[in-house]
């Protein structure tokens, strides 16, 4: 007789049941589409992360960055100012007329939608879990070290320092992953120009230190959740590298940590979000922040589709280690965070489920 609430049996019989869904290879829009009405048990996450799910309704949303004549003195210093603010107060905000066509945005989003949309028997040649290199199609990154699994399918593309060939990355979506890096970069990189400007540093100062260098694209598919309340979309988290820029389709579903409200982020048409990640605010010595964010399970029939590209850098100092600049410290603000190593920042990622601010917790002085 199997005593069904013994711990053990649990959690035997998750692990059973997650590697099953893996192996199905299906995602969680092959269960959206099953047109289940029940999600799996696996999927069911404690009464305590919803307790803050409501949004607070006082907040105006995350701020707005008018990009345009940003290469004008007369405007730049504002632009630089807004920037350094956002990074300071929010750790997020959105970039308008920044360069990149809306036909280009709405051309990316949909080639990723269209992969998501295709017959499981498609999709699953490139269902893998190999994190770190190549191409990989999966439901959750974290599904084994979850203790919750997350209603969502990835489809994440490395693309540099080491590019995925291009044979590997899905035809459906191929040309419009390849352009989708080289606008986003170019995004980036004007971002962190304005960054550095913001704590008094050469505007190259970012790229000189390989800021961008090292890149993967993930594209994010939210399907319609028959139970919304019990599960979400991906958890509160904070992101691990200097910045992220995201672009997303018009459902809604982001929420950001703005002190102790969650502020919902609307989506702009047109807009591009960006933001903060731990890396950043260690080598800014704690004068940008990187805040948690999460995003609600979809309870929309249109799926919520979402394009992340997250920047890091590629070349660590001579010594291996990384930490706050030397250029930011003086006596009246000495480091607040110890260096590390690549080894150490990776193991942290890679190591446990996503959270938010371990490595941060970790090298704190």
């Amino acid at each position: 007789m199997h005593n069904y609430n013994d711990p053990h049996t649990t959690s035997q019989r998750r692990k059973k049941e997650v590697k099953e869904f893996d192996e199905s290879k299906m995602g969680v829009k092959g269960l959206s589409d099953s047109g289940i009405t029940d999600i799996p048990k696996f999927f069911v996450h404690p009464p305590e992360t919803f307790c803050s799910l409501k949004s607070s309704s006082t907040s105006t949303g995350i701020p707005v960055i008018d990009l345009s004549n940003v290469n004008l003195d007369s405007h730049r210093t504002k632009i630089v100012e807004q920037i350094r603010e956002a990074a300071k107060t929010w750790g997020f905000f959105q970039v308008i007329n920044h360069g990149v066509t809306v036909s280009v945005l709405n051309e990316t989003i949909a080639a990723i939608k269209a992969f998501h949309e295709q017959p499981t028997e498609e999709k699953s040649k490139y269902y893998v879990r190999e994190e770190g290199r190549g191409v990989m199609y999966a439901s959750n990154n974290d599904l084994y070290r979850a203790k919750a699994a997350c209603w969502h399918d990835s489809l994440q593309v490395w693309m540099s320092p080491e590019q995925a060939p291009a044979e590997d990355i899905p035809a459906v979506c191929r040309r419009e992953v390849v352009k989708w890096d080289l606008q986003a970069t170019k995004v980036a990189d004007c971002v962190m120009r304005l960054l550095s400007e913001g704590l008094g540093l050469e505007a190259g100062k970012f790229k000189e230190l390989t800021f961008s260098d090292a890149r993967v694209l993930v594209g994010h598919c939210y399907p319609y959740c028959p139970q919304p309340d019990l599960t979400v979309g991906i958890t509160s988290h904070t992101d691990p590298g200097i910045v992220t820029v995201l672009l997303q389709n018009q459902v809604q579903g982001l929420q950001v940590k703005h002190g102790e409200e969650w502020v919902d982020v609307k989506p702009l048409h047109g807009g591009l979000i960006i933001n903060v990640g731990d890396f950043l605010q260690i080598v800014s010595n704690g004068e940008y922040k990187s805040v948690q964010h999460r995003v609600l399970a979809n309870s929309n029939r249109e799926p919520r589709i979402s394009i992340v590209i997250f920047f890091n850098l590629c070349k660590w100092k001579g010594s291996g280690y990384y930490g706050p600049l030397p250029e930011l410290l003086t006596p009246e603000k000495p480091a607040i965070y110890r260096d590390f190593t690549t080894q150490e920042f990776c193991e942290n990622f890679y190591g446990k489920g996503l959270d938010s601010k371990s490595l941060i917790d970790k090298i704190k002085l």
